[in-house]
């Protein structure tokens, strides 16, 4: 699908959709406790159908319940306890990385093979730290792709004790931590290099809530005690940073107002970061119980460091062409291992808008930049997709991205979203 963006200003106000992090931990979660499950307002989007889907395929039964504009409002989850069925046959991950890390070690709690695949994409993404770990602690792992990508065979059961986990993404240690306590003995992971702390923040947080006692040492340790059992849970989930994210780069670039409705600063998600961000590139910023007011103003430049915040790089991106002075966007090397490499992707996309963008090892820094009207890809991801129609705000004439159904992968509702608030958003 083609989607064509008109330069212009936004107004209105924007309900952000459920944070994705927290409700594929709340599924998996669910799917080990034993009993039924309420996840109000999940997240309802192709990275959550997937994790669904492989939930189901071992035995986890989930009931969704739509309004009668068929949104999702609630998944019911009858968990199984930590004991799954043997799955027919491959669980597809579709495009969702943080379903295929997260269910390797899940999946490696049963005794029998889980064969886990995914889209494309998903196939070039590397888990070998995290296999690597899983073969530690006693799971048999068959490689059927390159480079330890998917698809991937594991064959428990997990067993706990110690292991070591390099985690350029957070999503292998979440992994380890969310199936550790189901495993008969405790568990030790040292982990020489983190990225992404506040994800793992986020997962310790729903240890804590179940009860489990994780203790760390600074962020090298982690010690989790096992033969633990989760319970049942009931609990909403809070709207998601990292999709909001676009819309107050929408409101930076174009010097609009708008409120996004459903972001909780208390919450954990480390994307939340951004808010202050904003704020100190010059936009005026107020946030209350419902959400964030944001409006635009005149952007000042300076160096970022997202290695806690790398889904932010794309929309940043854009908004380093605004800044009177450039925007360094810098140590974020695990930005270049997701759905793209971001990095690359975003240097290439912008520079065939007009802008001028430097790509570093771990970033880039992008100089005011007038933008043109054109033709670009989002390469099939979806935070790329997005960036690029906030690009197209502020360009000198429309703006036509390819691939832009990758959007579905985590905001469905993008570009509705964004005609409501006064775009001119045109579908092919």
């Amino acid at each position: 699908m083609k989607v064509t963006v008109s330069p212009g200003r936004l107004s209105g106000r924007v309900a952000v959709p459920a944070s994705k992090s927290h409700t594929i931990r709340a599924l998996v979660i669910a799917a080990l406790a034993d009993g039924v499950s309420r996840i109000e307002a999940p997240l309802d989007s192709a990275d959550t159908r997937a994790c669904m889907s492989v939930l189901r395929g071992l035995g986890v039964r989930i009931a969704e319940t739509r309004d009668g504009a068929g949104g999702l409002t609630e998944l019911s989850v009858i968990g199984r306890g930590g004991s799954f069925s043997r799955p027919e046959g491959a669980l597809d991950c579709e495009n969702s990385g943080t379903t295929f890390f997260i269910m390797l070690s899940i999946a490696a709690l049963a005794d029998f093979p889980v064969l886990l695949t995914g889209d494309a994409q998903l196939r070039q993404r590397s888990a070998g730290p995290l296999l690597g770990a899983l073969e530690e602690l006693g799971v048999k792992v068959e490689r059927g792709g390159n480079d330890d990508c998917a698809p991937v065979t594991v064959t428990g059961p997990l067993r706990g004790g110690k292991a070591t986990v390099v985690c350029p993404t957070s999503q292998y240690l979440t992994s380890l931590l969310l199936a550790a306590p189901a495993v008969p003995i405790d568990s030790q992971f040292t982990v020489p290099v983190l990225n992404e702390r506040p994800y793992v923040e986020m997962t310790l947080g729903w240890l804590e809530s179940q009860g489990v006692t994780c203790r760390r040492e600074g962020w090298s340790e982690f010690h989790v005690t096992g033969g633990r059992h989760y319970r049942p849970f009931e609990r909403r989930i809070p709207g998601d940073f990292s999709a909001g994210t676009f819309f107050l780069a929408a409101a930076a670039v174009t010097g609009s107002t708008l409120d996004l409705d459903g972001l909780d600063m208390s919450d954990s998600q480390g994307d939340k970061e951004v808010v202050s961000i904003f704020e100190r590139l010059g936009c005026r910023v107020s946030t209350d119980e419902g959400g964030v007011r944001i409006s635009g103003g005149t952007l000042s430049g300076g160096t970022l460091d997202l290695n806690s915040i790398p889904d932010a790089l794309p929309a940043l991106a854009v908004v380093g062409t605004a800044c009177a002075g450039p925007l360094r966007l810098t140590n974020v090397p695990q930005a270049r291992e997701k759905e793209t490499d971001r990095i690359a992707v975003m240097a290439r996309e912008l520079t065939a808008l007009g802008a001028q963008v430097e790509e570093l090892p771990d970033g880039l820094v992008v100089y005011p930049s007038s933008l043109s009207g054109g033709q670009v890809s989002s390469h099939g991801d979806h935070r790329i997709a997005m960036a690029l129609a906030v690009a197209a705000l502020r360009a000198d004439s429309p703006v036509t991205i390819s691939d832009a159904e990758a959007v579905g992968i985590t905001y469905p509702g993008f570009f509705d979203a964004l005609r409501d608030c006064g775009a001119v958003v045109k579908l092919s």
